[in-house]
């Protein structure tokens, strides 16, 4: 088991709202979806956007700069670029899928504490 950082209080989150943190050296996202919490890396794998900027459907990020798509629960890949045709062609050839670093996350009083 990593160490518990504290990242802020579990009400600072409204359901369906996504949130940047820096901690410890990590760039953080921080998501609720009804009253569970999630965090995975806001650096999107593929050239770096900051999924926070991105779009948040259900349980599901899109990064905002290729639309790549990543499932918050578990940091999993859905979609690998958008698009189709030579240069998302050359693009998925340059960088293969990869997923996320997902995180723990947990909840103990009013605390959200993230495993690193």
């Amino acid at each position: 088991m990593g160490k518990l950082v504290e990242v802020g209080k579990k009400d600072d989150l409204v359901s369906g709202k996504m949130k940047e943190v820096k901690i410890e050296g990590y760039d953080i996202l921080l998501v609720r979806v009804a009253d569970k919490y999630y965090a995975i890396d806001n650096r999107c794998p593929h050239f770096g956007g900051n999924l926070s900027k991105g779009r948040l459907e259900g349980t599901v990020v899109t990064c905002p700069l290729h639309g790549s798509q990543f499932d918050i629960t578990n940091g999993r890949v859905i979609r690998w670029l958008k698009g189709s045709g030579v240069l998302s062609s050359v693009g998925k050839a340059l960088k293969s899928p990869r997923s996320t670093t997902s995180y723990n996350i947990k909840v103990e009083d009013d605390k959200l504490l993230i495993e690193i």
